[in-house]
């Protein structure tokens, strides 16, 4: 702390300090001089005002040099934790106030400590996902490799097949780190979004095109609640929530059920807002595991599997992109009924 810090007195102590010694001090003169000498009230005055004079004096000159040194010792202790509440204001010796700042400053760290506590776990989650989800990859392509290199290259089969295995993980490595790249830049707010008017109809038309060899592998159908003949105009950046489409879509095929179906709506939700609405009959999610579904890496079946491939960032994605354009997205789903995946979007005026 610096020399230059105010210092605010506190008379308190030395008030009421100084009023006890002088009632002591006067009582017992004046008891003395009653049956000793004559008592006279001006001699008591006289008495009680230097007596009150020189405690008060005494008294705040230890405050000052005695406690003062004791409380700057505390608030230079505090300021080595950065406590930026008792720094900027003045030293106190009223011990009320100072106790009343060190209990709200105990307050705050507790709460800063269990913040930092919660995020520490999820950072060591977070690595610990990265890694898994980085070696699994890895692995399979270096596996793949060192086969080739023992010789299985000879063979034109083999190494074919080999080779189209470990560039799907290779593949595989490129979504994650382009993933997290993008997380990192919508999360610091780097990712600019373009913002435009476009029909949401019409983009979710091009994304089931984009994904219908997908779907027919597995039967489902993709397709819209209701026929909508005219457009719905939306305001935002048209990319990025193209992705989020097909992202949600994606998840969808993936968990979806064989000759199931998955819907896409769309519905006036309030004068200038629209609620999209991604909804399939698949094998649907336990309620314990809503809350965390759009963590990265955040994994329902904690098996671990990855038949489907993909980063397991793609809902963490979403969620990142909707808020940035101020929007909210939903989930709402029941095992063995399906899954249902809504965000809002501002519709243009």
């Amino acid at each position: 702390m610096p020399d230059s810090t105010k210092f605010k007195k506190s008379f308190r102590f030395a008030i009421y300090t100084s009023l006890y010694i002088t009632f002591y001090i006067t009582l017992l003169t004046s008891v003395f001089l009653y049956f000793f000498y004559e008592l006279k009230w001006y001699y008591v005055l006289i008495l009680a005002v230097v007596t009150y004079l020189f405690s008060f004096g005494v008294i705040q000159f230890r405050v000052e040099r005695f406690i003062y040194k004791r409380v700057k010792k505390i608030y230079d202790d505090l300021t080595l934790l950065e406590s930026a509440s008792l720094t900027k204001g003045a030293i106190t010796t009223d011990m009320r106030t100072l106790t009343q700042e060190i209990d709200k400053f105990a307050r705050d760290k507790k709460i800063e400590i269990e913040a930092l506590k919660v995020r520490e776990q999820y950072r060591k989650e977070f690595l610990g996902n990265v890694s898994h989800e980085l070696k699994t990859p890895l692995f399979t392509v270096q596996g793949y490799i060192l086969t080739l290199l023992d010789g299985a290259m000879n063979d034109e089969n083999i190494r074919t097949k080999y080779l189209e295995r470990a560039s799907k993980g290779i593949e595989r490595l490129g979504y994650i780190v382009n993933d997290l790249d993008m997380i990192t830049k919508l999360e610091v707010g780097d990712l600019q979004l373009n913002i435009e008017i476009f029909d949401i109809v019409e983009l979710v038309k091009s994304v089931f095109d984009m994904f219908e060899m997908k779907a027919s592998k597995k039967k489902i159908s993709l397709m819209f609640d209701t026929g909508y003949n005219r457009p719905v105009m939306v305001k935002a950046d048209k990319e990025r929530i193209q992705q989020v489409v097909a992202n949600l879509i994606v998840n969808s095929l993936k968990y979806g059920r064989e000759k199931g179906t998955t819907e896409v709506s769309i519905e006036n939700l309030i004068k200038n807002k629209v609620i999209v609405r991604v909804t399939d009959n698949g094998e649907g999610i336990e309620k314990v595991h809503l809350p965390r579904l759009f963590e990265r890496f955040y994994r329902v079946d904690k098996s671990g599997s990855r038949k489907e491939g993909g980063s397991g960032l793609g809902l963490s994605i979403v969620k990142h992109i909707i808020e940035a354009h101020d929007e909210k997205i939903y989930v709402e789903s029941e095992i063995g009924v399906g899954s249902e995946f809504s965000f809002t979007l501002e519709k243009a005026k």
